[in-house]
């Protein structure tokens, strides 16, 4: 009986490889740098630590973004514009000039209590003289809505004549955010200072009748 010459055995072939979703990966990478950025700073994140915890190269951080300066410029991006498409929600203007400000007083108030990590960027970000954000087109263009809401907002009250005229949205907006922002962002050096409670629930809901109470008073008609 002729042998049968056996044929060498065929490679097993390689499962295809899957391609990552671009836009999954970038996310993921502004995710964890803004954690890392909103807890070590600008000059403390490590790019390392953030490819690490995605599980990616350092080189594909640098694919998607060409410097750390870059990423923290898109994690503020990112981070402004979830503040901005809150806002958008609102609806202001279905409600009364007294209600929608009282809303937007406490919307702030709320926002920025639930994301301190949004405060201690904006509070890195003041620490390097807002240069990234000042070359930022996006930033620019996302502030105008929220500014053009509040313009809005005063002069339906004027024409109701329940809010004084000439009051700018800038202003306004500068007045509510200072007021919010220092809740949290100087609230351990002030408890510190004053033995002042402003860390349970009843401090902060005291403290954001308050704030709501104080930009009434302000803007309202005699």
């Amino acid at each position: 009986m002729p042998s049968v010459k056996k044929q060498p055995a065929r490679a097993a072939k390689p499962a295809p490889i899957k391609r990552r979703d671009r836009e999954r990966t970038r996310q993921e990478i502004l995710d964890i740098a803004f954690e890392e950025f909103a807890e070590n700073g600008l000059s403390g994140g490590n790019t390392d630590a953030i490819a690490a915890r995605a599980n990616i190269t350092k080189r594909l951080i640098f694919y998607y973004f060409n410097s750390k300066e870059e990423l923290f410029t898109a994690v503020l991006e990112m981070a402004y514009a979830k503040m901005r498409a809150a806002e958008e929600d609102l609806h202001l203007e279905a409600l009364t000039p007294e209600a929608a400000i009282r809303r937007l007083a406490e919307f702030t108030f709320d926002f920025h209590h639930a994301n301190p990590e949004f405060v201690r960027l904006v509070s890195i970000e003041n620490i390097h003289r807002g240069r990234h954000i000042g070359v930022s087109q996006r930033l620019k263009e996302m502030t105008q809505p929220s500014i053009n809401q509040i313009a809005k907002l005063l002069a339906h009250g004027v024409a109701g004549g329940v809010i004084r005229p000439e009051i700018d949205p800038v202003e306004l907006h500068m007045t509510l955010n200072a007021l919010s922002f220092f809740s949290v962002a100087n609230r351990h050096t002030f408890e510190a200072q004053f033995a002042w409670d402003m860390s349970s629930s009843k401090a902060r809901t005291r403290r954001r009748a308050e704030i709501a109470d104080l930009l009434w008073r302000y803007v309202r008609k005699a």
